[in-house]
Parts: C-alpha cells; sequence; structure tokens
C-alpha cells in the first residue's frame, strides 16, 4: 500500500486531539420549530472539527450522514463558492 509523507505529516494527524469536547447548545431563535431538540435533525454552524468532537459525546454509532460544507480550514470567513 502505498503512502504519502511529508513534513509535519505526524503533526497534522494527531491536531484533533488537541482539540477539547464541546457541549451543543441550541439556540431557539435559529430553530425552525417550537421544540428544540438535539434529539431530531442538526444544522450546527462553526468549525468542522470542534462541530466533529461536539458530535462525539452523544451521538457516536449513531450518525447516519454527515455533510460538511466547504471552505475547509482556510480561515476565510468571506469565501465564496
Amino acid at each position: 500500500m502505498s503512502t504519502i509523507n511529508f513534513k509535519g505529516k505526524s503533526l497534522i494527524q494527531n491536531h484533533h486531539l488537541t482539540v477539547k469536547h464541546h457541549q451543543l447548545i441550541p439556540k431557539k431563535d435559529k430553530s425552525l420549530t417550537k421544540k428544540v431538540s438535539l434529539d431530531d435533525n442538526l444544522i450546527i454552524h462553526g468549525d468542522n472539527l470542534k462541530a466533529l468532537k461536539a458530535l462525539l459525546p452523544t451521538y457516536t454509532n449513531k450518525v447516519k450522514c454527515i455533510y460538511i460544507d466547504p471552505p475547509y480550514n482556510t480561515g476565510n470567513e468571506k469565501w465564496v463558492f
């Protein structure tokens, strides 16, 4: 099996270990329903890695699909498709 090696690869591979778990806090004013719940479909707005880490404690082995919308770690909030 082929592998790609580059300077700093181990640092990149282990970066996720440095990001702490975050708590998901629903915002009623952003909800489309009157009943705000973390037990239904979710749209999470935020950093991709932080959002995924927030899902781990509650949703491990329960998630059917995650769609991550670009840009990926560009640091550019004004990025246009």
